[in-house]
């Protein structure tokens, strides 16, 4: 009996020293330590918009500035033909974006859908959708709210950083505003020469610049980046939610927010912009009105992650513009997991592990879709000026 005892002791030890062993490990030193617990999965946080944005140092906010940056965004006189301006692609009526897949720049007539080339026409479709350039002035926002607007990511690939940046690159581009008569390295001296020859420009230029040549290629970024940095919208119902009005949203969109965090959407869509700003391997298909293969970020089939704010003026959705509506966009993730990607030339293997970990069931589509409506805030600055100092029709040839 006593040694029935002693061996259930013994067994007892045993076990438990075998338990205590599976729950250590030794480090390079010989040292036990404790084997790590797996951690829950980081979904990501998001959060509102703050009230008031920061510009550049060198270049403060005047109200001089951004009038000035209204006028030059409606005037074609930055095109190379005359035809286009800031405002072709980037209408308020669509949040400060396009309602076409690809936007129609130069030797474009008309405005929205019906936009169409002029015929004979020789100039390609814009590369990519156009981003809505409503909330821009947050770019590059953390999860903490910091950002630095000199370094602020733009456009789908982010190859230049900030809106005094951002600004000059439209007129350069052939398909976009140069046109095939001037070419890229002489367009913003020929724009700045045309300019300085219009006396209500100069007088504009020297009130919101006071410098003895104000009217340079510098000061035309800046204005154009000063209005642009205006336009904000940053009181959506979800923005008053997450400064404390629990009554801002419905119990159902409440159900779509936490729907949204638990999918995983927030891994990459996270902080105030719902934006990481960061390139990920998603496998959108390719719009064929292109014409060509576009391998976004350095050849990789990355793209930089939209804002999800104001969708609902934005449409259609992803860098081709290839997805119409948000239960399409929804349903693409969905479709990560069992079907063929819709860009043959991307290979499973290459897509992001954000992507691939992110997991929208097909049911919970439409309290998503609630959710995302929420981020919608229409108060956004949408005058249009009557008259532009060139004497050319406001916004270009969108009649």
């Amino acid at each position: 009996m006593q040694r029935n005892i002693i061996f259930i002791i013994l067994v007892a030890i045993g076990l438990g020293v075998l338990f205590i062993q599976s729950c250590t490990q030794r480090d390079e030193e010989n040292k036990i330590v404790p084997v790590p617990r797996e951690k829950p999965a980081d979904l990501g946080t998001i959060s509102a918009l703050p009230l008031t944005y920061t510009a550049p140092e060198n270049n403060p906010v005047t109200e001089e500035k951004i009038e000035l940056g209204r006028l030059l965004f409606y005037d074609p006189i930055l095109s190379g033909n005359k035809d286009v301006s800031c405002a072709s692609c980037h209408h308020p009526e669509f949040g400060y974006a396009e309602s076409l897949e690809l936007p129609i720049g130069v030797n474009g007539k008309g405005f929205g859908s019906a936009r169409h080339f002029v015929q004979p026409n020789d100039i390609p479709f814009s590369k990519r959708n156009a981003p809505a350039l409503v909330n821009t002035a947050f770019n590059g926002i953390d999860v903490n709210g910091d950002y630095k607007p000199e370094e602020a990511p733009m456009f789908w690939d982010s190859r230049v950083k900030s809106l005094e940046m951002q600004a000059l690159q439209p007129i350069k581009q052939l398909e976009e505003m140069r046109g095939r008569n001037i070419g890229e390295h002489d367009v913003l001296q020929i724009v700045i020469k045309r300019l300085r020859a219009i006396p209500e420009y100069r007088q504009l230029f020297k009130a919101a610049f006071n410098e003895e040549e104000s009217i340079t290629e510098t000061n035309l970024g800046k204005a154009l980046a000063s209005f642009q940095r205006s336009l904000v919208a940053n009181n959506s119902r979800f923005d008053e939610f997450m400064r404390g009005n629990a009554s801002a949203l419905t119990q159902s969109e409440k159900n779509g927010m936490q729907l949204f965090m638990e999918s995983g959407c927030a891994r990459c869509h996270n902080g105030p912009m719902l934006s990481d700003f960061k390139p990920h391997v998603l496998g959108v298909a390719d719009n064929e009105k292109l014409g060509i293969i576009d391998s976004g970020v350095n050849n990789s089939f990355a793209f930089r992650t939209p804002t999800l704010r104001n969708l609902r003026f934005s449409a259609p959705y992803m860098h081709s513009g290839k997805l119409k509506t948000l239960e399409q966009v929804l349903t693409f993730y969905e479709d990560l997991h069992g079907k063929p990607l819709p860009n043959t030339n991307i290979k499973k293997e290459l897509l992001d592990t954000l992507a691939i970990q992110t997991r929208v069931a097909f049911k919970n589509i439409p309290r998503i879709v609630e959710f995302l409506n929420t981020l919608n805030d229409d108060k956004y600055d949408r005058k249009i000026p009557d008259a532009v100092p060139s004497g050319l029709s406001v916004g270009g040839n969108i009649k």
